[in-house]
């Protein structure tokens, strides 16, 4: 575990309501399971104020980012918390790895776009 997830954990063993901290950390464990181990670019978010979406800029912002993977010959890995989101990152290449969820945590679908 690095440092990073260190604090992380800690900072969620002390902020997560009791009642869901086992789901918590288990949404955690399914996330790292899915990680890819090769060199890799995490997109972990994109984001669009609400006001623009529908005119092509997270299009936009996607094609960008992998470009740059592309020029550096890495696969992009995400996790998609949005399912109307699930049809832009197909179109750019990603495919679903499965699905994350315990308890009452909304999906998750881990995604996988290799290099072109």
């Amino acid at each position: 575990m690095t440092s990073d997830e260190e604090a992380l954990g800690e900072i969620m063993q002390r902020t997560v309501a009791e009642a869901i901290r086992d789901d918590v950390f288990a949404v955690f464990e399914q996330m790292a399971r899915f990680h890819p181990g090769e060199p890799h670019w995490y997109l972990p978010l994109i984001g669009v104020d609400p006001a623009h979406q529908g005119r092509g800029h997270g299009d936009a912002l996607m094609t960008y980012a992998l470009e740059q993977c592309d020029r550096d010959h890495v696969a992009a890995y995400l996790e998609s918390t949005n399912p109307r989101n699930i049809s832009l990152y197909r179109r750019h290449g990603f495919e679903a790895l499965g699905t994350i969820q315990v308890g009452s945590s909304p999906p998750l679908v881990p995604m996988l776009r290799h290099p072109r």
